[in-house]
């Protein structure tokens, strides 16, 4: 590519997008990315703050007198996941359609009608039990906004620094599943909305009546949402080169590859947001002693805390080895955790059961990292083989190719290993109810991450790899 491209501009759009070219990107590119990816950050950590909202609130729920079953509430801890990641499977196809500033302001936006719900919702315990199941599935709406987040930073960022910005915008956007944990128990010992905010709820907790204002863990969210979609629509630039038609994009249901990575990507992000929504109940009904909200959190924040540093890894010593060595520490904590459960006469081990569950989030978020990492690469790799270096227009083509398959591959991922947000706990849910202990649900995420194990080396890492990346 020339060293004296400059990018063209009609108003947000850029119509002239080179990040591959050294030159353009210290001039003018990298501080265009940058500003893209510092307000795709907050939006995706209010996506994921709403989605996991559930998580916290599900628990809470029968303090306020509402009578629904367990296996009721793990359906709505479950079901944000099971909408979030089918929406996540359109949104996949967005950006290149719509342009990323425009999808990222209106999905921002969308996450408006599930937080107002639910906050009025949650005043009223006579509330029936498919309305609940119904914002619940509109918290889809945040899970959703992932698939369409990556692929349009993937867009601005060259290839040796793809790994890195995609653990930035996921890491820091993964903090909204921990935030909303911590923060919520917080928000709704008081009015601070006042008259707007609605009258509060009297419980019984540890033998006190208290005064709790529930809706506040939805409320809390919305003028930062509506702040952060004016943001992204004054703020953020769309690309012009990052267009192509649903027909283009859809090629990536032919490539093996694609599909190979929807495998590994379910068991590092499935893992990590499946963990992350059923851990609250699981202590709960576990562990019946302790406060589950006191610790939960904690979780998803070690997740997402060090995904940044699995893309930085991931790009310093190469995705697959990253991955594969993850994917096999994994498998060991989710053994820690059977170990500590309780069993029989049995009551566990809160303290070990915690410890390898945060190993089991620290992996999540380290293998979210390098899994993303691999997935431009290996379509970047894949559209310049046979391609002459020397050839500047077939090169330009191949990069065009390589970085639309590998967005539209980052998009699709994550909608499949979203499922995971639902399968997790309600595979507990399922467990529970018919064996009495989630043991049977925690054996088969142990032999599923045994094959996420052999399809990394045998695909990615080994000698000879077919794809090495």
């Amino acid at each position: 590519m020339s060293a004296t491209k400059t990018s063209g501009r009609q108003g947000r759009l850029l119509t002239l997008w080179a990040p591959e070219d050294k030159s353009f990107w210290e001039r003018e590119g990298e501080a265009v990315a940058k500003l893209n990816l510092w307000i795709s950050v907050p939006a995706l950590f209010l996506a994921f703050a709403i989605w996991q909202v559930w998580s916290v609130v599900a628990v809470s729920l029968p303090g306020l007198g509402f009578k629904y079953s367990t296996n009721q509430l793990f359906w709505l801890a479950a079901a944000p996941a099971l909408s979030g990641a089918t929406l996540r499977i359109f949104y996949s196809f967005m950006v290149p359609l719509v342009g990323g500033r425009r999808w990222t302001a209106i999905s921002t936006a969308s996450l408006l009608i599930p937080a107002i719900g639910i906050g009025f919702a949650v005043q009223d315990n006579t509330t029936a039990y498919p309305t609940m199941l119904i914002l619940a599935l509109l918290c889809g709406l945040g899970g959703g906004n992932f698939s369409s987040s990556m692929s349009n930073i993937s867009f601005f960022f060259p290839k040796e620094r793809k790994g890195s910005a995609l653990g930035v915008n996921a890491g820091l956007g993964n903090l909204g599943v921990s935030v909303v944990q911590f923060l919520s128990p917080l928000v709704v010992t008081a009015g601070i909305f006042g008259i707007f905010g609605g009258e509060g709820q009297t419980i019984v907790k540890n033998g006190q009546t208290l005064q709790v204002w529930t809706q506040n863990a939805a409320f809390i969210w919305v003028p930062w949402i509506a702040l952060t979609a004016l943001a992204a629509w004054f703020g953020m630039n769309d690309i012009a080169d990052a267009r192509a038609s649903f027909a283009a994009q859809a090629a990536i249901f032919k490539r093996k590859h694609n599909w190979l990575m929807c495998v590994l990507y379910l068991g590092t992000f499935g893992s990590f947001i499946g963990y992350a929504a059923g851990f609250p109940l699981l202590i709960k009904s576990q562990f019946p002693d302790i406060n589950p909200l006191a610790y939960a959190w904690l979780g998803p924040l070690v997740g997402a805390v060090i995904r940044p540093f699995g893309g930085w890894l991931a790009d310093k010593l190469g995705g697959a080895r990253v991955t594969l060595w993850n994917f096999i520490v994994m498998a060991i904590a989710v053994v820690g955790v059977t170990v500590f459960l309780p069993s029989g006469g049995d009551k566990g081990q809160f303290a070990g059961f915690f410890v390898c569950f945060l190993v089991l989030f620290l992996t999540t978020g380290i293998g979210n990292g390098s899994t993303f990492r691999m997935i431009p690469v290996i379509f970047l790799t894949e559209a310049m083989r046979g391609v002459d270096p020397r050839n500047t227009a077939a090169v330009a083509l191949a990069n065009k190719e390589g970085n639309t398959l590998g967005a539209a591959t980052l998009g699709f991922t994550a909608a499949m290993a979203a499922y995971g947000g639902f399968f997790i706990p309600k595979s507990y849910g399922s467990s529970i109810a018919l064996t009495g202990s989630p043991h049977a649900a925690l054996w088969t995420f142990f032999a599923f991450y045994l094959v996420c194990i052999v399809i990394t080396w045998w695909y990615y890492a080994r000698k000879h790899a077919e794809m090495p990346c």
